[in-house]
């Protein structure tokens, strides 16, 4: 672990003639949750060969477009890869949970009671103009996303009362009150921004050109909504850290932009990039084929994870009228025959997501006991009874695509909740409108996953539009809260965060993402209080499960499925660390082996 230094500081007390005193911690490595992995003398993470040679280059496509190069505006699609030119105060590698390392940080100290951080700066850091990167820079970057960020950021942020730079080394935070996660928050996963470029623009506007970045790569070319490449930075300041040594080995990095996942696909297969993770049972199943493949030339694998899973679902927008009510929400759940869906559509890839927690041991399962009983009886008057009883699990069939007796239970349910069958449409029986929603999709393969759930729907009375739209009108359309149900995605969730609030509290509800827009004081109860427990992981363990559990008894989302492995195909040019970090791919870790390079056709060496 990071050696760890104490000093007593007296504190005067405005309304009393007491002294109190506070422990000053200084330290290298921030910890928000369990112990961190490595000591403070690491030379490299475990999971990087630190020989690795820095060679070649690598395409990667995107489906979409963009038109713009600011990640952080609240306008306009960024470039893919952007938001990495920046480098973050500190630096969390991807085989431990919430461990933070110095990067642009060199040391910190904070007060015992988190009343306040300071943050030294590493003398060497430098923004790629050359310019050093300052502790006035981490000021502003704060002042600036507080004025012209995305909402969330002010919100989250609200107990800082002030980020000053000391002098050019050092910047302090000072709390409106204590608060050790945001404090810790703030110094771990701050991208600063230079000050010299960024003070005369607004951050919230897209940006046209590259702006000046600090981290391994830089923009060195672009086609404006075509393609992006990225060059590795000789003279990067940082690049001898030990949070960098064995990462970043590609010397140039492209991004090519595709209007679909199958031009995308072909493209690949015909040596247009390099490089693909693949979604699409189908497509893994049927489409990597052909004389690439016979050559040897594109290799495609399996690659085990222990990685918690995303909770992909189509996701209501409770703030539209017709999903208000849980029982519509639920009834929804019964048109989604997963079993047969897996059966004819994904050869039989996938296993069906449950949990907001899936494959951790924070995944509410069976009934609540123990602490977990105590802590949910405390609602009981607002909670489903079913919570209490039964362990909850999506609807399942016998996989032959006949539901009637799903269609049964949806319909006593859309009863209760005022809709009812007439001239087999369902009505709403107080208005006479009948039920018809959109769902709002941007990609060719998601239609085809809905469209299953489309026919059921429509058995039941029900009409969902599919609509298609572009991904930068998909964006602002979700931004703006215009939408009544979205194929999308929950990030795996490895321990119950902080960043739960975010995605789940109401006071978030202006951020997209909270894309339900879940206004529940019991959701906003649990996850603050998980913001409040990080040091504390029995308790913690009990709240996960408590949240999951309220989660899923709301049916705020139609739960799809999840795949505990990474379907990967390449040309074969890569080479990787015999260990893989076990909550990522780690593919920063990996290089281009110039001799199997060289067998390649020529546009793929």
């Amino acid at each position: 672990m990071g050696k760890v230094r104490h000093f007593a500081v007296g504190c005067s007390l405005l309304l009393s003639a007491q002294m109190s005193f506070a422990d000053v911690i200084e330290t290298q490595v921030l910890v928000g949750f369990g112990e961190a992995k490595y000591a403070s003398d690491f030379t490299h993470f475990d999971y990087v060969n630190p020989d690795a040679p820095k060679y070649g280059s690598v395409t990667f496509g995107q489906v979409g477009t963009y038109d713009s190069f600011n990640r952080f505006g609240s306008r306009g699609v960024s470039a893919a890869g952007i938001g990495e030119i920046y480098d973050t105060l500190m630096f969390s590698p991807s085989d431990e949970i919430d461990a933070y390392y110095p990067l642009i940080a060199e040391r910190v100290r904070y007060s015992d009671d988190y009343q306040w951080i300071e943050i030294d700066i590493n003398p060497k850091a430098k923004f790629h103009d050359g310019k050093p990167i300052t502790a006035h820079d981490v000021a502003f970057t704060f002042d600036k996303f507080v004025k012209e960020g995305v909402p969330q950021y002010k919100v989250y942020y609200q107990d800082i009362k002030s980020v000053t730079a000391k002098n050019d080394r050092t910047v302090r935070v000072d709390m409106v009150k204590p608060n050790r996660e945001k404090m810790f928050r703030f110094a771990q996963n701050t991208q600063v921004l230079p000050k010299h470029y960024w003070q005369d623009k607004n951050l919230a506007e897209p940006l046209s050109t590259p702006p000046v970045g600090s981290a391994a790569y830089k923009v060195v070319d672009y086609k404006s909504g075509q393609s992006v490449t990225y060059q590795l930075v000789d003279d990067y300041w940082a690049k001898d850290l030990p949070v960098n040594v064995g990462r970043d080995n590609f010397k140039t990095i492209t991004y090519d932009y595709y209007r679909d996942e199958t031009v995308m696909l072909e493209a690949f297969k015909a040596g247009e990039f390099d490089f693909r993770i693949e979604n699409v049972a189908k497509f893994w199943a049927n489409s990597y084929t052909g004389v690439n493949f016979d050559k040897g030339f594109i290799v495609k694998e399996e690659i085990a994870h222990e990685r918690p899973a995303n909770a992909q679902a189509f996701v209501f927008n409770t703030q539209q009228a017709i999903f208000k009510d849980p029982k519509v929400r639920q009834a929804l759940n019964y048109a989604m025959d997963f079993e047969w869906m897996n059966n004819n559509l994904f050869y039989n890839q996938y296993t069906r997501t449950r949990s907001y927690f899936q494959n951790t041991e924070y995944e509410a399962k069976g009934t609540p006991q123990g602490d977990e009983l105590a802590l949910l009886t405390k609602y009981k008057d607002q909670l489903p009874p079913r919570l209490f009883t039964e362990e909850f699990q999506p609807p399942v069939t016998d996989g032959s695509g006949r539901i009637r007796s799903q269609m049964r239970s949806a319909f006593k349910l859309l009863k209760e909740a005022g809709w009812e069958l007439k001239d087999k449409v369902m009505t709403n029986t107080a208005t006479g409108e009948p039920f018809s929603f959109e769902l709002l999709i941007y990609s060719p393969t998601t239609e085809r996953i809905a469209i299953p759930v489309q026919k059921n729907l429509k058995r039941m009375g029900i009409e969902m539009k599919i609509r298609t739209v572009d991904t930068t009108q998909y964006i602002k359309r979700l931004r703006d809260r215009d939408f009544d149900m979205v194929s999308s995605s929950y990030g795996a969730n490895p321990y119950p965060g902080p960043n739960l609030l975010i995605v789940w509290n109401s006071n978030y509800i202006d951020s997209t993402y909270n894309t339900a827009g879940v206004m529940d004081p019991i959701v906003d109860e649990l996850t603050e209080q998980i913001a409040k427990s990080q040091q504390n992981p029995d308790k913690l363990l009990t709240l996960g499960k408590a949240l999951d559990r309220v989660l899923q008894w709301n049916y705020y989302v139609i739960p799809q499925w999840h795949l505990s492995k990474y379907r990967v195909a390449m040309w074969d040019k890569f080479e990787r660390p015999a260990i893989m970090p076990k909550y990522d791919l780690g593919q920063d870790t990996w290089w281009v082996s110039k001799e199997k390079a060289q067998k390649l056709p020529e546009k793929r060496q």
